[in-house]
């Protein structure tokens, strides 16, 4: 009976493991950073940024991310933002039935360690969501169209980034070109599952990861420019989709001081 039932789990496992559908989608994504100094202390940062799938034919994804920023310790900075999404329908198969929205506070802890020229980062971001769920107008959709957002639901989620940064050239003893490279992994917290009605934060504990490699270009101490491959996995929601994304990211930083 042992070996039946282990059968059973078995074929059941190969059965869940085919019926996950694996697409790729070619991804370039234009990002801004800007750093803005208000006290010694205390900073306000603006991120934004507007993604595209497979090449420019296709929007992914755009957020702005405003946030304060203050310097607790010389290692460890403590942040409060708030972030608005919207995520829309590309890919084949796509993930959304229509243009999702989603907006969350967030609460963020940065700690930054210097060993000689190597610089690292760990930073740590819960994310307390509020997802549209679209739901559908007519008996039976068949567009985007025929779905609305009527309702938004709580969804927890935590990321982590480690980020190492180093200097391959320097210029008057100053770094001109770096080396990026990190991880970043973002977590689904609360139950596990896929009913809404019980804030299901999703069937997966991972809700993306995101592998880093690129060049950052010091044009001065205000402006720097970034080229990052980026290899971005994401599950959906009902873990029937794997995406597994090539992506380029074109990074513009800026690092004003307002305080002097």
């Amino acid at each position: 009976m042992k070996k039946y039932i282990t059968l059973i789990i078995f074929f059941c496992s190969i059965g869940s493991l085919f019926a996950q559908t694996k697409s790729q989608n070619n991804d370039i994504w234009l990002h801004y950073v800007g750093k803005n100094m208000l006290t010694k202390k205390l900073s306000f940062t603006l991120e934004a940024t507007m993604r595209y799938a497979n090449g420019f034919s296709e929007k992914q994804q755009y957020f702005i991310r405003p946030s304060l920023d203050y310097q607790l310790t010389k290692h460890f900075i403590g942040s409060v933002g708030f972030s608005h999404y919207n995520t829309y329908v590309y890919g084949n198969p796509a993930i959304n039935k229509r243009p999702i929205p989603e907006n969350h506070p967030w609460i963020q802890g940065t700690f930054n360690h210097q060993l000689g020229d190597l610089k690292l980062t760990n930073r740590l971001r819960n994310e307390f969501r509020f997802v549209g769920i679209a739901s559908s107008t007519v008996a039976t959709p068949t567009s985007q169209n025929d779905y609305a957002i009527n309702d938004y639901k709580f969804r927890d989620r935590l990321r982590y980034m480690i980020l190492a940064t180093y200097p391959l050239v320097k210029v008057d003893n100053k770094p001109k070109l770096l080396g990026i490279i990190g991880d970043e992994a973002f977590m689904n917290i609360g139950p596990l599952g896929t009913d809404i009605s019980k804030n299901n934060v999703g069937k997966t504990f991972m809700n993306q990861n995101r592998i880093i490699a690129g060049l950052g270009y010091v044009i001065n101490p205000r402006h720097q420019i970034q080229l990052c491959y980026i290899h971005q996995h994401i599950w959906n929601f009902s873990d029937t989709i794997l995406e597994s994304n090539p992506t380029l990211r074109i990074s513009y930083l800026t690092n004003f001081a307002f305080n002097k």
